[in-house]
Parts: C-alpha cells; structure tokens; sequence
C-alpha cells in the first residue's frame, strides 16, 4: 500500500538522511492542487514545480517563456494540496540573472509559493547565485546535465557529458554547485556511468532524470508518468497510468519501483 498523506510532512534534512541510509527518493512534478493531494495519497517524497508547465500545461515548445508570476502561480496552487511531500519550484529562464534579482525572485517563490526550495539550472556564474542564495537561508536545488533553459546555446534536447571532457566538466560543475551550497542536485540526461559516479562523490542527494538508476531517487514529469504527453515521448519516460486503475495508483506503482530499484531500466537510460 502507499503512504496515507496524514504523515508528517518531510524535511530537507529527512531527504538528506534517506541518501545516508541508501533509501530512494521519489519525486515528481505537480502543477495544480488536485493532482498535489494524489501525489500526497501516492506517498510521493518529492514534489517539483517545474518550468516544465511551459510545455506539457501551457503549450509552448520550450520553457523559455514561463514567468515569474506563471511559477508562483502554479506553486501556490500545488503548496494548498500538498500535507506531506517537500516542495520545490524552479527559478524560470533569466529570473535569477544576478544576485538581486535572484534572492526577489526566490523570495516570491518560499513567501507568496510556499516552496521549501528553489531550483536552478547551471554552474559556473550560477554557483555565485547559489551561495547568495543559500546564505539567505533559502534552500537551493542545483540542475546540471541537459539544462533546458540553455536549449538555444545546446541545439537540442541531447544527452550530455558522453566525452570524456564533456564528463569531467560535469563532475566540476557537480562539486562546484554543492560547494556553493545547494543542497539537492537534478541530474538531466546524462550517461548511466557517469551519474553513479557524481551520485558517489556527492554527500548531497541526486535526483536524476534520464540518469541511470544509481542516484539517490528519480524525477519523472506527471505527464509522462500518465502517458498523457503529446507526441513522442523522452526515452527515460514510462506510462505508468497503464495497466493501473486509478491516478494514485499509477503514481503509488512509479514509487513502488523507483524504491525497489527497478526503474528506470537500461531502456530508460543512457
């Protein structure tokens, strides 16, 4: 059976001592209230309210155009249907550009959202932004990999860090965020080999999507968790509503086998 949402509500610190104890996190994202208060019923660990509603809920062809407002939005209304799970809420393109900027929008995010944690995509300049962040006691999420807000500079929706050059910057990159203080890392199509390792080397938990299934828990958009995603699917996805007999039960089947250890697969991976 799955969890019942009357549990407490889980902390970061709880996510941290689940990777101490080798317990897989679940995570998935959410965008509405209703959907939010299945999650709960489903036991689901982690929720995030990705800028991916720019593509499965708004309809656009990236993420690109998601606001500020659409993300406090979208996370205010997920907040009000969640008792359990911890809540994060990505930073939109360009909203944390420099520190001012950043801490404004973050601050929306935790005090008009209800997010426990922001996330945000990149290293190199984005690791000042973290530290600033994180100083400010407001808890951040780091994304490497396949960062879709760099779609234009990438070209494409590609694995990343298939080079040996392209991986060791990825490691880099990896120990730079957590030396910035982040305090989670999503790991986005990335080989299998290569997300074990950096999974390894952290002392922070790893998310990944696309990643293998040695990190720390797994991500999965609810809409590909449904089989509702229009057009072609991403490799790492499943439809989990297959088979299934309700929302909550598909989604308590993705938790079952992401804490067993049985997805994603090598047909999931890379």
């Amino acid at each position: 059976m799955y969890a019942k949402s009357a549990a407490a509500p889980l902390t970061l610190p709880d996510l941290h001592r689940r990777k101490r104890d080798g317990e897989k996190i679940v995570c998935v994202t959410a965008y509405e209230a209703s959907i939010a208060a299945r999650v709960d019923e489903a036991g689901v660990d982690l929720v995030l309210v990705g800028d991916s509603l720019g593509m499965v809920v708004q309809g656009h062809a990236s993420t690109l155009p998601v606001t500020m407002d659409a993300m406090v939005y979208h996370t205010a209304c997920v907040a009000r249907g969640l008792r359990r799970a911890f809540l994060v809420a990505d930073l939109p393109f360009m909203a944390f550009r420099d520190v001012p900027t950043a801490f404004a929008n973050a601050t929306r995010l935790v005090a008009e959202g209800g997010a426990a944690m922001v996330k945000l995509e990149g290293a190199d300049w984005v690791c000042e932004i973290i530290s600033a962040l994180t100083s400010r006691e407001i808890p951040v999420c780091a994304h490497l990999g396949l960062t879709p807000q760099s779609i234009n500079r990438l070209g494409g929706y590609r694995v990343q860090g298939r080079e040996t050059e392209a991986a060791e910057r990825l490691r880099a990159d990896a120990r730079a965020v957590q030396d910035a203080g982040a305090q989670l890392l999503v790991l986005e199509c990335v080989p299998s080999a290569l997300a074990q390792a950096i999974t390894r080397e952290l002392h922070i938990p790893v998310i990944g999507i696309g990643a293998g299934v040695d990190c720390d828990g797994q991500v999965l958009v609810m809409h590909d968790l449904l089989g509702i995603t229009p057009g072609k699917r991403p490799r790492f996805s499943k439809d989990f509503l297959a088979g299934s007999a309700s929302v909550v039960d598909a989604i308590a089947a993705y938790a079952r086998a992401v804490r067993a250890g049985e997805f994603p697969g090598p047909e999931h991976s890379y």
